[in-house]
């Protein structure tokens, strides 16, 4: 679906001290495949250290629209992820919200 149709975006946040990911990467950083138009998800990553974790919060965000904000994206971390990096994913999930809605506010504004 690269037709103009997707942005690839990432949110970036400090990692707790004694995390396994804290040797390799000093920051989580959530990165996002997104349809333009309603804000979907189509597809996330991120740095946690073990691949299942990595593969877990992907499919916890997959369909969630940014466009509505990270309210349930955050709500669904919470309940569902229960390992020392929700603060971490959550403030990475933030940023990746600001970064979504400046891009949307860009375009808006070249219209």
């Amino acid at each position: 679906m690269l037709n103009g149709k997707t942005i690839f975006i990432a949110g970036h946040a400090r990692l707790p001290q004694g995390m396994a990911a804290k040797s390799v990467f000093d920051t989580l950083t959530i990165t996002a495949e997104v349809d333009i138009k309603y804000g979907v998800i189509l597809e996330a990553s991120c740095t946690l250290a073990t691949e299942h974790g990595r593969d877990f919060i992907g499919r916890l965000l997959r369909g969630i629209s940014l466009k509505d904000g990270v309210e349930d994206a955050i709500e669904e971390i919470e309940t569902y992820y229960r390992g020392k990096a929700t603060n971490a994913i959550v403030a990475a999930l933030k940023d990746l919200g600001l970064h979504f809605h400046q891009i949307k506010t860009e375009e808006i504004q070249k219209v």
